[in-house]
């Protein structure tokens, strides 16, 4: 897509959005990210020695073999979308050797983990220092005692010449009386897939700065109260002098409190500030203050930071979601913490990435699914303006025991006290298909139930402020302040026409309504002259929501999710008729379509890249399928354009056939210029299916095409072009297979497989598997959990690419497809 001209408005506040994001410091006095100098085993060790053994014995022939390793690290990085294997679940172990040295006299040193997955343990030497069970909250190792214990030994500095040895094992092993489910639709990770900080404190610090923003529904009136909690581990002093500094959202100072915290259990109240006509915090305008707190004085004084935000949300009851007293249509998505080549250990920069990649097409709301994710993203949900439903991981299976159910309270309470902070924050997710049975021989609906009350009245308890919600649970939901059924228009059930009688009468049946949870497939890449054949075998009316086995490929019913082409195509307009109804919708709150990106699952092997949930607009490593951009032509205002289909290079029909051409924008007209002639200016009208008015047809000639599309937008202009092959030869089944270097950069070699049948006529709908390999020097970039990135995958339009190291004369890249003739290609 070109943009020739943006708005200056546009690009600065893509900047402060980038500022902003990475502004927030550290949440301790001096904090350390631990990520370089680790060592790695995928196995269980015979006892913790084996971790310490090779670096006290400096014996060459000790085993198991370590491999070094960066954090964030996830065991599987890429077995999860290995198609010849189950990913790994079981224990893994990191080690690594840390000077430590505290600059606080009688301080406390602690290891602060944002995450680990999912059971782990923490030792010191030989010495077990602290455990935790569960993958996706934050927690922390009080590691003074042991540091100052081990400095006191031989080994410390003959050994480890004045080194500290850590050792870490996380083990992601099924197991029943856990959450989540394996039955779950996504990996269950092992590893230290977030960030660890090595943290040194004062004697006397803080646990957690709790802080309350709290506005009116006129927004002329806030408060903001603040409160503490101390570590257990500390020794408290009576009580100790504080300060706390209040700072508006340009830095400047509005309130201040000096006086002095008594230091004992439990919540202590600070102080409490009024503000008249705060700066209120929205999508548009995420307009953040900044506490700084100081406790004690001098060289030994604890300082904390915190931004905090001033809004006022409403769920109307049977009617829209309301912020700040004014309706907002809840525009969102979904979030899985996955990603290509490293799985769940994706880093800064590569959250953030994602994150300005969903507030440049239009978000303003997300689903968090389905747990606790990195303090990271909830930061940038803050800086960039998106709100957040984000929940705890009671997904699927059925009910556990009380160790279970222990489990699942301790994350909601973690989940609450860490984020309750945040201004992007306003559901709190009890649970997400708990209708779904399997892992116990129970299954009982009024156990469920109460477990489910038990969860809403702790919510509730933990932080009055926010609204609780669950999604797909029938039986379940009277109980949440808010409540998603299952809504799959034109996927799982249904055609997408469906869509807003189905969503009627769905909200007809709980207080407060939200959609979360709607789209479909896409193999990205695979494109249809007519994509919606599918829905001729299915009869509108009928129900839109997912049932048992609707997931599969296989059997039962008619639906588009198995008789369906996956193409870009039918996603495109599957998605760009919800999104016109949505618009003609005044009493619904919101949708999230699901999920922003595509992510690896274990419950999907026959899937065309398997192992992958293909639902994403991008794919697993940020490629931006064609749905992104009418999302972005629906909820976007800086002026775009984009032809659909930069991905399809070949087109096809007849000689002189009127094909038709989609151009999704946000602009108020656009002219289509198909070989330099001009096809006239069409007005967009959103309520005019498909792209919103903006579509022609017109013929093609065979051979090369150019199409080019001017977008108005008042003075502003955009443009965006594509070109393509238009074949006009017929084609009959696949017999012969090809395969060419097509592309060589940055030291990748990309390598293209093609399919044509025996008159030599490439079938452009062929969707056969194809498999490649590799002998000699080199390797394939596969087990990505991409349509480029991996070694078996469905065709798209009788073709698939993949990428490799090559080594001139020493590489042979292999092809296969079932039924015909292997392909080699020497390069």
């Amino acid at each position: 897509m070109l943009t020739p001209r943006r708005s200056p408005s546009y690009s600065l506040l893509l900047a402060l959005f980038i500022v902003l994001a990475s502004a927030y410091p550290s949440r301790a006095q001096q904090a350390q990210r631990l990520t370089s100098g680790w060592e790695f085993v995928r196995q269980d060790l015979g006892g913790i020695w084996e971790a310490v053994r090779p670096v006290v014995a400096g014996n060459p022939e000790s085993v198991p073999l370590w491999e070094p390793v960066t954090l964030p690290h996830c065991f599987n990085a890429r077995d999860a979308v290995d198609p010849a294997v189950n990913y790994y679940q079981g224990p893994g172990w990191y080690r690594t050797q840390l000077a430590v040295q505290n600059p606080y006299p009688g301080g406390r040193t602690r290891l602060h983990f944002e995450g680990a997955g999912q059971k782990t343990e923490v030792y010191i030497g030989t010495t077990k220092v602290g455990s935790h069970v569960g993958g996706y909250d934050e927690w922390t190792v009080d590691i003074t005692q042991a540091v100052a214990d081990f400095q006191k030994t031989e080994a410390y500095q003959k050994q480890f010449k004045g080194k500290i040895p850590f050792a870490i094992r996380c083990d992601n092993s099924r197991d029943l009386e856990m959450i989540p489910s394996d039955l779950s639709d996504f990996n269950v990770y092992g590893g230290l897939y977030r960030y660890l900080n090595l943290e040194y404190r004062p004697a006397t610090s803080l646990d957690r700065l709790i802080t309350q923003a709290a506005v009116d529904a006129t927004g002329k009136t806030g408060t903001l109260a603040l409160k503490v909690t101390f570590p257990e581990t500390s020794s408290l002093p009576p009580s100790s002098p504080v300060a706390v500094r209040l700072l508006d959202p340009q830095g400047r100072p509005v309130g201040k409190y000096q006086g002095v915290v008594q230091g004992q259990a439990g919540e202590v109240a600070v102080h409490q500030f009024a503000l008249k006509n705060p700066r209120l915090w929205s999508p548009t305008q995420p307009q953040l203050y900044t506490v700084e707190l100081t406790l004690g004085s001098g060289p030994q004084a604890y300082h904390q930071t915190q931004k905090v935000g001033f809004r006022h949300i409403e769920f109307v009851e049977h009617g829209p979601f309301k912020l700040n007293g004014q309706r907002l249509l809840l525009r969102g998505t979904h979030r899985h913490e996955d990603h290509a080549g490293v799985a769940a250990a994706m880093t800064e920069p590569m959250i953030r990435q994602e994150m300005v990649l969903m507030k440049q097409m239009g978000v303003n709301f997300i689903r968090l699914g389905h747990y606790q994710q990195s303090p990271i993203v909830l930061n940038l949900c803050d800086s960039l303006g998106i709100l957040v439903w984000e929940e705890i991981p009671w997904c699927r299976g059925g009910l556990g025991s009380p160790v279970y159910q222990a489990q699942a309270k301790r994350m909601l309470t973690h989940m609450v006290q860490q984020h309750a902070h945040h201004p992007a924050v306003i559901i709190w997710g009890l649970g997400n298909e708990n209708d779904w049975a399997g892992d116990f021989p129970e299954f009982d609906k009024e156990k469920i139930r109460t477990f489910m009350k038990e969860l809403n009245a702790l919510s509730h308890q933990l932080d009055p402020s926010r609204y609780t919600a669950i999604r797909r649970c029938d039986f379940c939901k009277d109980i949440p302040d808010v409540y998603s059924p299952s809504i799959w228009a034109g996927w799982y059930r249904g055609i997408y026409t469906d869509y807003k009688a189905a969503t009627e009468e769905e909200f007809k049946g709980v207080k407060r309504f939200l959609h979360v949870e709607w789209g479909g497939d896409s193999h990205a890449g695979r494109h249809s002259e007519n994509p919606d054949n599918a829905l001729a075998k299915i009869t509108a009316g009928k129900g839109a929501d997912e049932r048992a086995g609707d997931a599969s490929l296989f059997g039962g019913s008619a639906r588009v999710s198995k008789d369906g082409d996956w193409s870009e195509t039918y996603l495109c307009n599957l998605v760009d008729w919800h999104l016109k109804e949505q618009e003609t919708m005044p009493w619904l709150s919101g949708t999230a379509y699901w999920p922003f990106k595509d992510f690896s699952t274990p419950v999907r092997p026959d899937n065309p890249i398997p192992y992958m949930n293909q639902k994403g607009v991008v794919e697993r490593d940020f490629t931006k399928k064609e749905a992104y951009y009418v999302f972005q032509s629906y909820w976007t205002t800086a002026p775009m354009a984009h032809i659909y289909g930069h991905s399809w290079p070949v087109r096809w029909g007849d000689e002189g056939e009127q094909k038709m051409v989609k151009v999704y924008s946000n602009c108020e007209q656009a002219e289509l210029f198909v070989n330099g002639k001009s096809y006239g200016v069409r007005k967009r009208n959103s309520q005019d299916f498909p792209a919103a008015g903006l579509h022609w047809n017109v013929p093609f000639t065979t051979g090369q095409n150019q199409v080019r599309v001017v977008a108005r937008q008042g003075k502003q202009t955009v443009t965006d072009e594509i070109s393509f092959r238009y074949q006009t030869q017929k084609w009959t089944k696949p017999t012969k297979l090809t395969l060419t270097k097509v592309g060589e950069a940055n030291g990748l070699t990309t390598v293209e497989a093609k399919l044509f049948d025996a008159q030599g006529v490439q079938c452009l709908d062929a969707a056969s598997w194809l498999e490649f390999s590799l002998a000699g020097a080199g390797r394939l970039l596969d087990d990505l959990g991409t349509s480029r990135g991996s070694r078996k995958v469905q065709a798209y339009n009788g073709h698939a690419l993949i990428s490799l190291e090559a080594k001139a004369g020493q590489t042979t890249v292999a092809v296969q497809s079932p039924g015909l003739a292997t392909v080699l290609l020497a390069l």
